[in-house]
């Protein structure tokens, strides 16, 4: 079932006044990349006729408001505060102390950076220099740096020297030793490695920046699936220009907003949807939050007046939980929630005991964002993910075969569209089983819509458990667990078993403490209360003091299931 054309079109328009002198004070244009997969020439024309892709380098639009707005905060840490002039100042000076120092247009650098004012200053100085940053998160370690530098190609490394009690200049050091890497660069105390002072002051005094070209790649983000070691996402300055410029103006996120970075600005939903480049792109303000826990995020909220922030479900009961016994005044907060599914009792206790307003919105790092719009009524805003963000958004809803479900059925999420990848970089089998051969990337999310259009997901492909030929959703009984007082989280995952062939297994996090979970025959009556199927009842419960999460937040399914296996 296609629905491209069930949303309104929501694009924002650069003139000269945001991005002065524009491509024609810069010199050539960078190649394409043999790992990168573009649009079709017919779609990209499409797309640029409709206004979608304006044809402007992410380095531009995200400083050109320091022209309009140069003494405006952009962004504030713990550390520092920086206004808009000062990050196109800074990012400049990077820019060309990375072309000093041998990094080339093209070149791919892993940013391991958390939410400090230098992760924006070097993104964008990245982006003005046409380098093409690796985003990987705080707390990726030796396996993941490897990786990920090995995938990418990567010649360089920045990273801070000290977060959270971390000394991140022993990755930079092993990043170093890795084949292929040239460069290593510390914010802060670099000690033996080159600190980011240094390459400021090789790139301060001016000079032309390379052409950048807009349909090239800006930069890789990781997939953010439960399985496997990640996969690289090359998003293009064309089709991330439009991702973050449309969720600002369906969130009504402008000059006087100010947003804030609970969890990590190197994941999408803090990045750009519209997240900390939001900030940038329209004159706002970031506030970059050392961590999401309450104590972190609620005086961050109270004192920068927050209007914006995002967070993962598990996040927003954590912060309900805590509102309980330390007030906070979030009456101006829009709370966008996304990332995993948020059930309507969920949605409902949060926004009763945050007293904030709520969007529920699907994304994945590979491009689709549905979401529910600011006037929707509850009932929409509680119980589905919305609509696509753009009226360009192809989706389709399909069986095992790829055959076109009924309407109103449950099926196979399947995407394609203008900010929606054609293939991950340099990874020919990944995209043999991740692409429909007519181009719709397979999300692997079990989802239906609503004679209105919206999308509800029901849960995740490999979520399903086959109990003796029953096919039992572990989202939905993940759901209804949840709303057990006596239950703080849960995840529902198969555990083999000799008789039906996989056995439902709930794991759950207790509210009242260590031993205090109910028990298997009080959570079979409660399930069966809310009028669930006697075979998608947990044929065993085990109490766990909190669920194992991937580093984007996540429940990590594989230690759940590595632990159901294991007895």
């Amino acid at each position: 079932m296609t629905i491209g054309a069930i949303a309104a079109a929501s694009v924002v328009s650069f003139t000269a006044l945001f991005v002065p002198g524009g491509a024609a004070r810069r010199a050539g244009t960078l190649a394409a990349m043999d790992e990168f997969t573009p649009w079709s020439d017919e779609d990209a024309a499409r797309y640029r006729a409709a206004g979608i892709w304006q044809g402007v380098p992410l380095g531009d639009a995200l400083t050109g408001t320091a022209t309009v707005f140069p003494d405006r905060t952009a962004a504030v840490d713990r550390r520092r505060r920086i206004t808009h002039g000062e990050v196109r100042a800074e990012a400049d000076e990077i820019a060309r102390g990375l072309l000093a120092r041998g990094v080339n247009p093209g070149d791919r650098v892993m940013v391991q950076l958390p939410n400090v004012v230098e992760f924006l200053t070097v993104t964008v100085g990245m982006f003005r220099a046409g380098v093409i940053p690796v985003f990987a998160l705080p707390g990726h370690r030796e396996s993941e740096v490897r990786h990920l530098i090995e995938a990418s190609g990567a010649v360089g490394y920045v990273t801070t020297d000290r977060f959270q009690g971390f000394d991140y200049r022993v990755l930079a050091r092993y990043a170093a030793s890795l084949p292929g890497v040239r460069t290593v660069i510390v914010a802060g105390d670099g000690g033996d490695l080159t600190p980011l002072d240094r390459v400021r002051a090789q790139g301060a005094g001016g000079g032309p920046l390379p052409g950048v070209d807009p349909s090239g790649v800006a930069f890789l983000l990781l997939s953010g699936g439960s399985t496997g070691k990640p996969k690289l996402i090359p998003r293009t300055h064309d089709d991330y220009l439009f991702n973050i410029s449309a969720c600002a103006r369906a969130l009504e996120f402008d000059a006087e907003s100010v947003y804030l970075a609970a969890n990590p600005a190197a994941h999408n939903a803090a990045l750009g949807c519209p997240g900390v480049l939001g900030a940038l792109l329209v004159g706002g303000k970031a506030v970059l939050a050392a961590s999401p826990s309450p104590d972190e995020a609620f005086p961050l909220i109270e004192r920068e007046g927050v209007t914006h922030t995002t967070v993962v479900p598990a996040l927003a009961a954590l912060w309900s939980k805590v509102a309980a016994k330390r007030p906070v005044d979030m009456k101006g907060v829009l709370l966008q929630v996304g990332s995993s599914k948020f059930d309507e009792q969920a949605a409902r206790r949060t926004q009763s005991a945050l007293g904030c307003r709520i969007t529920n919105w699907f994304g994945i790092g590979e491009g689709l964002l549905t979401h529910t719009r600011l006037d929707d009524p509850e009932e929409v805003v509680h119980g589905t993910e919305g609509r696509p963000l753009s009226a360009l958004d192809e989706l389709r809803l399909v069986d095992e075969e790829l055959h076109e479900v009924p309407a109103g059925a449950v099926g196979e999420l399947v995407t394609r569209g203008p900010y929606t990848i054609n293939g991950y970089w340099n990874a020919p089998e990944a995209n043999r089983t991740s692409f429909t051969s007519d181009g719709f990337f397979r999300t692997g999310d079990l989802a239906r819509l609503t004679p209105e259009g919206n999308l509800i997901i029901v849960g995740r492909a490999k979520d399903v458990i086959n109990r003796g030929g029953e096919k039992v959703s572990a989202d939905e009984v993940e759901g209804h667990l949840r709303g057990h007082g006596a239950i703080d989280d849960a995840a529902v995952v198969a555990r083999p078993d000799a008789e039906l062939g996989e056995a439902v297994l709930a794991f759950v996090v207790p509210g009242d403490g260590p031993g205090q979970a109910p028990s298997l025959v009080e959570i079979k009556r409660y399930l069966a209360g809310k009028g669930l199927a006697a075979f998608k009842l947990p044929d065993e419960v085990r109490e766990l003091p909190a669920l194992p999460r991937t580093p984007v937040g996540k429940i990590d399914k594989v230690a759940l299931r590595a632990m159901a296996a294991s007895g």
